[in-house]
């Protein structure tokens, strides 16, 4: 389950950087996208921590 919580918001940074860099974008163009991949990942990390204590 950690390993899950720790690779979504990897996966999702490395993307998109992956898209700034095509896009010739400079990463403090593209820091509002960091922030709303740290925040959804919050908000999931935070779903699955309230699944896990509820059907435990």
């Amino acid at each position: 389950m950690l390993k899950i919580i720790v690779l979504i918001p990897l996966i999702l940074s490395l993307l998109w950087f992956g898209y700034l860099q095509t896009k010739n974008y400079t990463l403090e163009q593209g820091k509002q996208g960091f922030l709303y991949i740290f925040v959804l990942s919050g908000v999931i990390a935070a779903f699955y921590t309230l699944m896990l204590f509820l059907t435990h």
